[in-house]
């Protein structure tokens, strides 16, 4: 029998006291990618202070499901982290395979953070009582509680204790602690790498940044085939001729541009790159602001661009881009090399299965 007690309040607790899983070297978070956090208990699993009330009928049927080294993983201990996932997550809760996955997949989070209390209670890693005060002071404050005593009303009416919801704060803040000793304190990334990174992808860095031109267009006679491009391109070398001259490109798109834009002296706007036909965007990007192209061809006629301005990756938007880059290169060497610390402390583990 399944036996899960959902408490709202449980999750508002827990949600409060958690550690930020790694902190950036430099500059601010991502808002992209999320990074997993280093592998804790899943959020829902209840506190022991809700498994000592049970009855005795209960206590009969709690069994050892997992026994990780000394420490033991019961039906009930799943039973509660399941119902509190279901709860936290709104999703409707699964059937037959898809049920056994997730509790397979909450079972081996369970295993990973019992591995991880061990190997800080090896690294004589303690908490003092001022972090647990500090994490226990957020609570009261989600909470709405103003003295210990209405915390402790709180939390009875919930199903929970305090000492119960200390031993949990107790343990994030060790595994935290024995997370960062192991893995984000081994963790650098050199200039060179940021260097690297951002030579193969300076343009998608780029994407996004503004650029001003103008335009004359071109159009080929309809139904005169090449004759037709043939004319365009002869009136495209003329007023190229003209703008080599010294002549305003303003004034000769108003005069002979064969585009909507030409009334408006040719003006683009303001132009995000990636909006443009690559082809074209390419074309106006090689220049440098204040050049003009030679007559360019495209599916619709003959073109003249000139660049008046264009963002680029220098001073602070570059800046930026390389503190971008070393969250996102530390984030990659993060997780690799936490998932490498996970793996050999598993292999050094004796965790028996017992569903």
């Amino acid at each position: 029998m399944t036996r899960v007690v959902f408490v709202p309040l449980l999750a508002l607790v827990l949600c409060g006291c958690s550690i930020p899983a790694w902190v950036p070297l430099l500059g601010k978070p991502l808002a992209v990618p999320n990074l997993p956090a280093p592998a804790p208990e899943p959020r829902a699993a209840a506190p022991a202070a809700t498994r000592e009330r049970l009855p005795e009928s209960d206590a009969v049927m709690d069994r050892v499901i997992c026994v990780v080294n000394d420490s033991a993983i019961t039906l009930f201990d799943l039973d509660e982290a399941e119902g509190y996932y279901l709860y936290e997550s709104k999703e409707s809760p699964p059937e037959g395979a898809a049920r056994q996955a997730l509790r397979d997949r909450l079972l081996q989070r369970m295993v990973e953070n019992r591995l991880q209390l061990q190997q800080a209670e090896r690294e004589r890693i303690i908490v003092e009582d001022a972090e647990i005060a500090d994490q226990l002071g957020e609570v009261m404050k989600k909470v709405n509680a103003k003295t210990s005593a209405e915390l402790e009303e709180v939390l009875t009416g919930q199903g929970l204790t305090v000492e119960g919801v200390r031993k949990r704060i107790k343990d994030q803040i060790l595994v935290q602690k024995v997370v960062r000793r192991k893995v984000g304190l081994r963790v650098t990334v050199t200039e060179a790498e940021i260097d690297r990174y951002l030579a193969l992808n300076r343009d998608k860095l780029e994407t996004g940044l503004s650029f001003e031109a103008r335009h004359i267009l071109f159009l080929p006679r309809a139904g005169a085939g090449d004759d037709g491009w043939d004319a365009a391109r002869r009136n495209a070398e003329e007023v190229y001729g003209m703008l080599a001259a010294g002549e305003d490109f303003g004034d000769l798109a108003r005069k002979f541009s064969e585009d909507g834009s030409g009334k408006d002296g040719g003006h683009l706007g303001t132009i995000k790159r990636g909006e443009l036909a690559l082809e074209i965007e390419a074309a106006i990007l090689k220049l440098n602001p204040g050049e003009f192209s030679a007559p360019f061809r495209s599916q619709v006629g003959l073109h003249l661009f000139k660049l008046e301005s264009k963002e680029s990756l220098v001073g602070e938007a570059l800046t930026q881009a390389r503190n971008q880059i070393r969250e996102i290169l530390y984030r990659e060497k993060y997780q690799s090399r936490l998932n490498g610390w996970l793996a050999e402390i598993r292999q050094r583990a004796v965790i028996e299965i017992r569903l």
